[in-house]
């Protein structure tokens, strides 16, 4: 099948969830359906897309929201709402959290739904079936944890406690689209996130590992948390991590101690 390109005008919305909803963008490069961000005609500094958006996606707890709302959907337009009081029109409603792995999922149903009737629909937009032995039995899922910007004696001390709680298989990367592609690949019961390294886009990866692994452990280590930290900070931070979906959080520099009871999460 030929690949398609599918635009989505994004309204509103934060921008932890924006730098999500752009690493879903990026993760269907690949796909024979891809997705990008639409920009109007009028935006200043973009290339404006001539066609109309395929799909709207509205924050309904935005101003924009509002604006967006008093003018009519172009035809064949379908229009996914996040939050509460959706129009009588909207096709999808979502709540937050948001789970970012749902989000390609109604995606590929809107592209289904308008090429039904094409004859170009040869694709399946439903979960991925479990892998099976020959002899029936299903293949068993490894422990398996993503360990994302931990470095130096911080990621050997990782490793040694995932161990201990019997978990031995590892991916690790401090590079953000190889991150992002390993959350939507594999399966995993821990995300270490190092919420310090500046080059990683780590706020935007817990969240998107939150969403895709709802059982799993997701750990955010940062020096705002580590004993040399004022405890207003360490307060902020841990507000602002719980909003990401970090379920657990620890300070640099490691310590043996806490990291070891953190684990025992695992077992």
């Amino acid at each position: 099948m030929l690949k398609q390109r599918i635009y989505v005008n994004v309204v509103g919305f934060s921008d932890v969830e924006r730098h999500a909803l752009n690493t879903v963008f990026r993760l269907s490069a690949e796909r024979d359906v891809r997705y990008a961000p639409w920009v109007p005609s009028d935006a200043k500094g973009d290339t404006p897309v001539l066609m109309n958006a395929e799909v709207a996606l509205v924050d309904g707890d935005s101003a924009e929201a509002v604006l967006s709302q008093a003018k009519a959907l172009p035809i064949g337009q379908r229009l996914i709402w996040v939050g509460s009081d959706p129009p009588d029109h909207a096709w999808r409603v979502w709540q937050r959290p948001m789970r970012w792995a749902e989000v390609l999922h109604d995606l590929d149903a809107v592209f289904a739904a308008r090429q039904a009737d094409s004859g170009f629909l040869d694709f399946d937009v439903t979960s991925p079936q479990p892998l099976f032995l020959d002899s029936g039995e299903q293949v068993p899922d490894l422990p398996r944890a993503l360990l994302v910007g931990a470095k130096g004696s911080d990621l050997l001390a990782l490793r040694t406690s995932l161990n201990a709680v019997g978990v031995n298989e590892f991916d690790e990367t401090d590079v953000t689209d190889f991150a992002a592609e390993l959350i939507g690949r594999n399966k995993y019961c821990c995300g270490v996130f190092n919420l310090d390294e500046a080059h990683l886009d780590a706020w935007a990866l817990s969240r998107l590992f939150a969403d895709r692994h709802p059982q799993a452990m997701t750990l955010g280590i940062t020096h705002q948390a580590g004993p040399l930290a004022a405890w207003w900070k360490k307060r902020l931070m841990r507000h602002e991590t719980q909003k990401t979906g970090v379920n657990a959080l620890l300070g640099l520099p490691l310590q043996a101690g806490e990291l070891a009871q953190c684990m025992e999460r695992l077992r």
